[in-house]
């Protein structure tokens, strides 16, 4: 008897239990679905990045030069994208009509950020059912739903817009930075802060008029819109450049290295103003203007924002850059480079979540950290350090690159809140064009007048073709399509970006030979097997010419070194530098300051502190100086890394060059200078 009593109590509370948890079973298998979907979505991804990176190969191996990586990543989108959506799936999303209740009161433009979903307590809805429990489920907010219908696949193949910025953009705007060829980006300073900011000012404002204008023209649904603050906001977003295939080609074609620092330094650069830019128009429009017109005292607050902003953001991306070169100097980590780079990296994507924070600029912060962790922190690093860190950032770089180009190409069919206007986009592509003329040929002109040697016609030409439109555009974008005007932008920015990319990315090397703009004239990337690459340049000017031959265990090989009676010249070849020989006088400003108080007290190079510092100021510079740099000897000539410094100074041919410290591997050597033979000089 006792035990039929113990059995049928616990079936009952098997059968209790069993009832109870019919909802989570079912919770369970929902949640087991939706993995299954974001799996099989981020497997689409990586099969397309997969497919691209074999593409690249083929297109490498076979010498291929017409359609860029990044061209291929957005074919590939669109073909995925188009699959996406017209293939079509069973899982549909459930969803139930909800209405406000009376006298519910929040503001229509701006939605809640939640929705609380009670269900009230009830009956069971099948005849032995646990009755249902008074329970509340929380919804997030999205954006408006265009396509009632739309398929789950459809949904989780679109990203959060907050994605891109504080996962995806990050690397590869630090990379920019980070990987920048000083060099020559401070020899042609003042153009590329020229063409980036007032440039880039200027675009965003004639796109912005010339866009507003053709607004006016078209049916009144769309025109009523749109105000001139919407259209200045498209000129900001689609006003910077990324030339990625352009400079690619330039790097294989070997083209002049001014012309690349140019528009290399005016993407990077113009990036950073078009986000600053972007927000200080969004400022204006929520801090000034009340009813749509135009207020001095807001026009003039808005440009405060963007200076501020732009250079708050730049002090706190140079002080992390600084921070974290000072740690690595004082500190031994160095002696773990795991943990040194760890150390970096977590450094460098602080400075651009801690500008976040503070209300400013990401992109500005991780930009300059980027160029002062290159130009400081990477000294103090290990060998090993040092190329994880470059070719973790180069990998992290590319991924994101073909990431993003990949989504533009997805997202053209998947994302539900494009807007296609025939006009608006039309007239998109003809504004682009023209506000980066206006960016390059107006600004050329005034820059030539006190360039030496100017910036030639052709090399204008190119920069106008180099105004691709790319990563920036997109993201800036899609960060807030709820209105039909911001899903005209949208929609229109993906299409300019596409036809750029594919189009005149994969016209590059046509446009060169049409230019008839020289090639093979030179590495555009430094090179780091020569450590005094930056005091010997082979070029064809100089009144005294050197002939050495030399002869490697390869074969041999002439290098034509000249010389100028005076001195050293160090004039690149193709189109020299901004000051016809003499540096940028800001650059020659910064590179005193920076050669004798920033790297003496960031990194180990000399001269230390104690010589460079006030005799008051000895104490301190005695405890920010180490033992390395006391007892390293003097590396004025021996440069590690031959882009380590801006080389504002031209230093004089030293009276004894040994050729087996220039050129390891050296054979055998004959020199000749003015008649002169032997093997030094």
């Amino acid at each position: 008897m006792n035990r039929n009593v113990v059995f049928t109590f616990f079936l009952f509370c098997f059968v209790t239990i069993c009832r109870g948890s019919g909802t989570d079973i079912a919770l369970d298998a929902k949640a087991t679905l939706l993995h299954r979907i974001d799996s099989l979505n981020l497997l689409i991804y990586t099969c397309l990045l997969t497919l691209t990176v074999l593409t690249i190969w083929v297109f490498k191996h076979r010498r291929v030069s017409w359609l860029h990586e990044t061209g291929l990543a957005v074919i590939y989108g669109l073909i995925v994208g188009a699959i996406i959506r017209y293939a079509g799936s069973t899982n549909h999303i459930t969803h139930i009509n909800v209405n406000p209740e009376p006298g519910t009161t929040y503001n229509l433009s701006v939605p809640p950020d939640m929705l609380r979903f009670h269900f009230p307590a009830s009956l069971p809805i099948t005849p032995g059912d646990s009755p249902i429990a008074n329970k509340t489920y929380a919804y997030s907010f999205r954006g408006e739903i265009v396509n009632v219908e739309q398929n789950e696949i459809d949904l989780k193949a679109t990203f959060d817009p907050e994605i891109f910025f504080n996962i995806i953009l990050p690397p590869i705007i630090f990379h920019a930075g980070y990987c920048l060829k000083r060099k020559y980006f401070f020899r042609n300073l003042g153009a590329i802060l020229t063409f980036a900011m007032v440039g880039t000012a200027l675009s965003a404002l004639v796109i912005g008029a010339l866009m507003y204008g053709c607004v006016q023209l078209m049916p009144a649904s769309l025109a009523s819109s749109f105000t001139f603050l919407d259209t200045l906001y498209f000129g900001a977003l689609i006003s910077p450049t990324d030339p990625l295939t352009v400079l690619a080609i330039f790097s294989q074609l070997k083209v002049d290295v001014n012309l690349y620092a140019m528009i290399f330094g005016e993407s990077v650069l113009n990036d950073a103003v078009a986000l600053v830019l972007s927000g200080a128009i969004q400022n204006y429009e929520t801090r000034y203007s009340h009813d749509g017109g135009f207020e001095i005292s807001g026009f003039l607050g808005a440009i405060g924002d963007f200076i501020g902003i732009f250079s708050l953001s730049l002090l706190v991306g140079a002080l992390m850059g600084c921070l974290t070169a000072l740690m690595t100097k004082f500190t031994h980590v160095r002696d773990w480079p795991l943990l040194e780079s760890a150390l970096f990296v977590l450094m460098s994507y602080a400075a651009f979540l801690i500008a976040e924070v503070c209300e400013l600029t990401g992109v500005v912060a991780v930009l300059f950290c980027g160029i002062c962790q290159a130009h400081y922190t990477y000294n103090n690093l290990s060998s090993d350090s040092r190329n994880r860190t470059k070719q973790l950032f180069e990998l992290l770089n590319f991924l994101a690159e073909n990431f993003i180009f990949t989504y533009i190409g997805v997202s053209m069919f998947t994302f539900p809140k494009h807007h296609f206007d025939p006009w608006f986009i039309i007239a998109g592509f003809i504004t682009s064009m023209l506000g980066r003329a206006v960016n390059i040929y107006p600004l050329s002109f005034l820059l030539n007048l006190g360039r030496k040697p100017p910036i030639p016609v052709n090399f204008q030409h190119m920069l106008f073709f180099s105004g691709l439109r790319g990563a920036m555009s997109f993201a800036l974008a899609i960060r807030n399509t709820v209105s039909e005007a911001r899903q005209a932008m949208l929609t229109t920015t993906s299409m300019i970006v596409i036809a750029t990319v594919v189009l005149q990315g994969g016209a590059a090397t046509h446009a060169l030979d049409y230019l008839r703009i020289p090639t093979g004239q030179g590495s555009n990337e430094e090179s780091e097997a020569l450590p005094y690459r930056d005091l010997y340049h082979a070029t064809d000017t100089g009144e005294s010419r050197s002939r050495m031959i030399v002869r490697w265990s390869n074969g041999a090989k002439e290098v034509i070194m000249p010389w100028q009676l005076n001195g050293y010249d160090d004039t690149p070849r193709g189109g020299g530098d901004a000051g016809g020989g003499q540096k940028a006088r800001l650059a020659r400003v910064w590179g005193a300051l920076d050669s004798r108080l920033l790297k003496p007290l960031l990194t180990h190079a000399r001269p230390p502190l104690t010589e460079t510092l006030p005799a008051f100021m000895r104490p301190v510079a005695r405890l920010l100086t180490t033992t390395h740099q006391y007892t390293q000897g003097d590396n004025t000539l021996r440069r590690t890394d031959s882009d380590s410094d801006l080389c504002i100074d031209d230093p004089q041919i030293p009276s004894s060059i040994d050729p087996q410290q220039l050129w390891p591997g050296l054979v055998d050597t004959r020199i000749s200078v003015e008649g002169i033979t032997g093997s030094n000089i």
